[in-house]
């Protein structure tokens, strides 16, 4: 054991005193506050078919971010969305799957849903999966074809 440790038995310990806070005097007004105005403004939400809106931008960007396994093109530039809609944040989502019979039918709508309503200002998502009008390889964007050498 060592030698040069000592323990010291104490019967009671004094507790710190309370900070306290003295009052503010008449002398030290309160200056003017200048974003007071601003900061009472309510930012204009964009109209639920607005689709230059901030948060519809977000919901595309969250969208661009999921990527169909069998294909090296995101969802949206392979064009399975059809529709986004955003109303008090409440995004609903019209998509397709490249075929009825696709592997990931059960999986994919419901990483989209969860993509989508993690984007901040989303309160919940849903996602509704149609069939018509089906998917064709005219629905892709030219990025999309560019990166399959499809032009």
């Amino acid at each position: 054991m060592n030698e040069n440790i000592r323990i010291q038995l104490v019967d009671s310990v004094e507790k710190p005193p309370k900070a306290r806070v003295e009052s503010a005097t008449d002398a030290s007004e309160r200056k003017k506050d200048y974003l007071e105005g601003f900061l009472a403004q309510k930012p204009a939400a964009p109209a639920p078919s607005e689709r230059d809106g901030d948060l519809y931008e977000a919901v595309i960007a969250a969208l661009k971010e999921i990527y169909d396994p069998e294909i090296p093109v995101n969802i949206y530039d392979l064009g399975l969305i059809y529709n986004v809609e955003i109303n008090d944040g409440h995004a609903v989502v019209s998509m397709t799957l490249t075929t009825p019979n696709c592997p990931v039918a059960e999986s994919m709508p419901g990483e989209v849903e969860l993509r989508v309503g993690a984007v901040p200002g989303i309160g919940d998502a849903e996602v509704n999966l149609v069939w018509e009008p089906a998917w064709s390889p005219a629905n892709m964007t030219d990025e999309a074809r560019l990166e399959l050498g499809m032009l």
